[in-house]
């Protein structure tokens, strides 16, 4: 059994599923552009490839969360608050039906990466000087 707590586990759970879902709708966007007749192809192209790549990076760092790896603690706090950010924005226009479990997701997210079993077991009891 690992000695790894469950606030890391979920965040990288958190973090993965986001990814996974941000790769999905990355190759959907794609799909679609090449199947369909978009008004400005190229402008399609490139937000399906930052959603992959954003997807890929989200999960690069779900992994390294599930192997206590302290330099995934920063790219996942980053991302949950540009996750709420869209979130928010998603709430209000409107589209709450997106946006609350996105909300609800990357507030998950925060507590689980920002709470004291998750800190000590990324950094220890080391003290700063």
């Amino acid at each position: 059994m690992s000695n790894r707590p469950v606030t890391l586990t979920v965040a990288a759970v958190v973090l993965a599923l986001e990814g996974i879902l941000a790769v999905l709708l990355g190759g959907y966007v794609g799909v679609e552009t090449v199947i369909g007749k978009p008004s400005d192809p190229i402008s399609s192209l490139f937000v399906a490839g930052f959603g992959i790549a954003v997807g890929a990076a989200l999960l690069w760092v779900a992994w390294g969360l599930l192997r206590a790896q302290r330099w995934a603690r920063g790219p996942g706090v980053v991302a949950q608050i540009f996750t709420a950010i869209v979130a928010i924005t998603l709430i209000q226009s409107g589209q709450g039906a997106m946006g609350v479990p996105l909300i609800a997701a990357a507030l998950a997210g925060l507590v689980t990466l920002l709470s004291p079993p998750t800190t000590h077991a990324l950094y220890g009891d080391e003290r700063p000087d």
